[in-house]
């Protein structure tokens, strides 16, 4: 009985492979869709379609099998984003993005200065954009994508799409901070931070915050958190303080991780249910924090962490 063709052989034999096909674009694709939707869930859904609907395209007749994946998975974006909109204007308290742990393996591979920045500041800075910024924004000054055929994608003219990225590229360099940290710096800040807040010392956690530190919580009304961003550095120190005061071991079951490539801690709840903290560190201090509670927001880690 004959063996069964390997992959070397089937490709020698030009036979279609669907799923080694696109197997080869997935990571590019969830990166892509990560940036559009701020959900690793909902980026891995829309990846997922992408996937059937390559599976029933006849693909003889595609040309350029990541340009034909990334438009559907573009739109299948838009379309979330669109759907999502009611939702997002009805969440509770701060929305933060979804926590990443390894941002690097969703690099885009091109030479954009946004290439590997999937942070939490950039996200954010995303998320108030126009479906339709951000859709332009993202395929050409991320994904290096023509105007041509960003155009062909959304239904705008070309220079409507220029203006769309330009607007969005604005709006993004205003609100995106640009502060490389050194990753010791950063786990020695994080570690003063939690032994701080261990001792319920708000003195010493004022001393690691900048003075206009930010902090934002994300709990979607699942879970108790700061309905507004809580601003300045006393006050998100009386915060953590005040937790611990009444939590005496709330990051006694922690431990330091890349949370979108910023210095963060992952905290292991006694129900065994788990939350981040990701921290925006500028000048030797600690600038903004954000404290993902929402478990509908986390579910996607618990395989990692076992």
């Amino acid at each position: 009985m004959d063996e069964p063709a390997n992959d070397e052989t089937t490709r020698e034999r030009g036979v279609d492979d669907p799923a080694r096909d696109f197997e080869a674009h997935r990571r590019h694709l969830v990166g892509l869709a990560y940036r559009m939707l701020g959900s690793v869930a909902e980026a891995e859904d829309a990846v997922q379609d992408a996937y059937l609907r390559w599976h029933r395209a006849d693909r003889a007749a595609v040309g350029d099998a990541r340009a034909f994946l990334s438009r559907t998975v573009a739109r299948l974006c838009l379309d979330r984003l669109r759907a999502a909109k009611a939702r997002r204007e009805t969440y509770v308290g701060p929305w933060l993005p979804e926590p990443l742990l390894d941002a690097e393996a969703l690099a885009a591979d091109t030479a954009s200065e946004y290439a590997s920045d999937l942070s939490v500041g950039l996200l954010m800075a995303l998320e108030r954009l126009s479906p339709l910024e951000r859709a332009a924004f993202l395929l050409h000054d991320v994904f290096d994508v023509g105007f041509a055929e960003v155009a062909a994608l959304i239904g705008r003219s070309e220079a409507a799409c220029r203006q769309l990225a330009t607007r969005a590229r604005a709006h993004v360099r205003a609100a995106r901070p640009r502060f490389a940290v050194a990753p010791e710096e950063g786990s020695r800040l994080v570690a003063a931070f939690a032994e701080a807040v261990q001792r319920a010392d708000a003195s010493g956690l004022a001393r690691l915050l900048a003075a206009d530190a930010v902090l934002h919580s994300d709990g979607g009304g699942r879970k108790t958190a700061a309905l507004n961003p809580i601003v300045g550095r006393d006050r998100v120190a009386r915060f953590f303080a005040g937790i611990a005061a009444k939590f005496p071991d709330v990051l006694a079951a922690s431990r330091g991780a890349s949370i979108n490539g910023l210095p963060g801690l992952i905290v292991t709840e006694a129900d065994g249910s788990v939350q981040t903290l990701a921290f925006e560190i500028v000048d030797g201090s600690i600038a903004a924090i954000y404290f993902v509670r929402n478990p509908d927001k986390l579910a996607h880690l618990a395989p990692r962490l076992h």
